[in-house]
């Protein structure tokens, strides 16, 4: 389900770099809003699941927040998406924070594996008190946080531990290949085998994929994966 707009919101987005073109004085921005979490994963018994957002800043800021099904480009008005999140738009007080809920509707998603998705959460800081925009060019900058949504099936087979743990490594000429034979999506950190190392992909239930990495039979892999809590976990493998 698509949440409302907020036009000014995207305004502001896309008239960004004009602004930034414009701006004389300013200071450093960085972002206030701070996410619990890297990754939601979404029980499909669950009723709800529940994202909690905090305000380290000294300013109020206005967030908006809606899901994706993995374009980034598309706006919250355009995306279908079977999930609805409250509140969609709110205001959060400096040193406060926020509950977003997010709870399923009726789908058609697979029942063999996971599904993913994208939480977005968009933050516009407060106009500066002092400001006077007849005398002063300011920088408003809007953040933009995403991170990872898993739709997780009731009884898939194994687990996501396992999952990463039994990725099958072989050797296909001078590539090293990896395939996922479980119904989980594996966020795989780096990858490293005969003392190089290549940036990790995230693997599709059931997928597969090559590094440029010198591989043969009986190399040793070293991987770190993300695990349902954000923490990278290191696993090493032989390659078949």
């Amino acid at each position: 389900m698509a949440p409302p707009v907020l036009p000014e919101v995207f305004s502001m987005f896309r008239s960004l770099f004009s602004i930034v073109a414009l701006t004389l004085i300013c200071n450093s921005a960085y972002a206030s809003i701070v996410i619990t979490g890297t990754r939601v994963v979404y029980p499909s018994d669950a009723k709800e699941v529940s994202v909690k957002l905090s305000n380290k800043g000294k300013s109020p800021v206005l967030i908006q927040s809606w899901m994706d099904d993995g374009n980034t480009k598309s706006k919250p008005d355009q995306i279908k998406v079977p999930f609805v999140l409250t509140p969609p738009i709110n205001r959060v007080e400096a040193g406060s924070g926020q509950t977003l809920r997010i709870r399923g509707l009726p789908n058609n998603l697979p029942a063999d594996k996971e599904s993913i998705f994208w939480l977005n959460v968009l933050e516009i800081p407060a106009k500066p008190k002092d400001a006077k925009p007849e005398k002063d060019n300011y920088l408003q900058v809007a953040f933009r946080s995403r991170i990872k949504f898993f739709y997780r099936p009731e009884g898939l087979a194994g687990s996501p531990k396992a999952a990463a743990t039994d990725l099958k490594w072989t050797s296909q000429g001078s590539a090293l290949h990896v395939k996922n034979t479980s119904p989980y999506y594996i966020s795989l950190v780096d990858v490293a085998v005969g003392g190089k190392k290549a940036d990790g992909k995230m693997l599709a239930p059931f997928g597969e994929d090559n590094y440029s990495l010198p591989a043969s039979a009986g190399s040793k892999v070293k991987a770190e994966y993300v695990n349902d809590y954000g923490a990278v976990i290191t696993l090493d493998a032989a390659v078949q």
